[in-house]
Formats: C-alpha cells, structure tokens, sequence
C-alpha cells in the first residue's frame, strides 16, 4: 500500500487560503462525507462563455479533502461546466478502478489515496459540492 500523506499532498491544505469564500458567489453549495464527517462549502461564478470565472472554498476535511479541494479550486478557474462534469466523473471511474487518472492540473497528488478506500470520499469531495454549485448555475441561467 502507497504511503498516503505524503509532502506534496500535505502542502496543498495551504494552497486553500488563495481561494476565500466570500459573500455573494452566483451558486453556492455544500457537500458532507457521510463516512468521515467532513464537509465543504463552494461557491462559483461563472463568466458568459459558461467557464468558472471565480471559485471559493470553505473546507473542514481531512489532509485528503483538503488537498483533492484544492487540486480542484486550481484548475477550476477558466474551466468549463462540462470540464468540470467530465473530470468528476472520471475521478469516480478511476477511484473505482474502471477507469485512468483524468487529466487535471496537480491530480497526481492524490494517487495515493486508491488504496485507501475509506479516503475515497474525501478525494470526491470538492468535486460533489462544485458540480452541485454547476448545477444550480445551469438552473438559474434557463
């Protein structure tokens, strides 16, 4: 089994403090780890080509979480819905091994933590909460 918390992970918690959340996002929403207990709080905006313009983050997760947050609040900016959207999924695909490591940026980081499947939920996290997020955009915009 991989060693799980490794330095490059555990730097990325740090990297959460350039991605605040602030007051007045276009969609915010949360997303609880049944299994641990963590929880994050998202909010985007989005800009008029449908790309995530600003992403904010209020994280109570474990290094796991935290990190899998922040690889996503690094790449999100610029990304598209479906990006984002395809990107989630196959995260799902590859924790569950049906599927490769998506290409996002800084998502080799969490490698490790396949092996460990009671960390699973931490890794999808962020990404529940932001396609959430996406979702409530895609309804306020129709």
């Amino acid at each position: 089994m991989s060693r799980l918390y490794t330095t490059q992970l555990l730097a990325l918690s740090t990297k959460l403090a350039n991605y605040p959340l602030r007051d007045g996002f276009e969609s915010v929403a949360d997303a609880r780890s049944s299994l641990c207990g963590s929880t994050i709080t998202v909010g985007i905006d989005m800009d008029g080509a449908g790309c995530v313009r600003d992403i904010g983050m209020l994280v109570s997760a474990c290094a796991i979480g935290q990190g899998s947050a922040a690889i996503l609040a690094g790449g999100a900016k610029g990304a598209s819905a479906e990006d984002i959207y395809m990107a989630h999924f196959a995260i799902r695909a590859w924790i569950a091994e049906e599927g490769d490591l998506p290409a996002w940026p800084g998502i080799e980081a969490i490698v490790p933590a396949r092996d460990h499947p009671g960390r699973h939920g931490a890794v999808l996290l962020g990404w529940d909460a932001v396609t959430a997020a996406l979702r409530q955009t895609e309804k306020l915009s129709t």
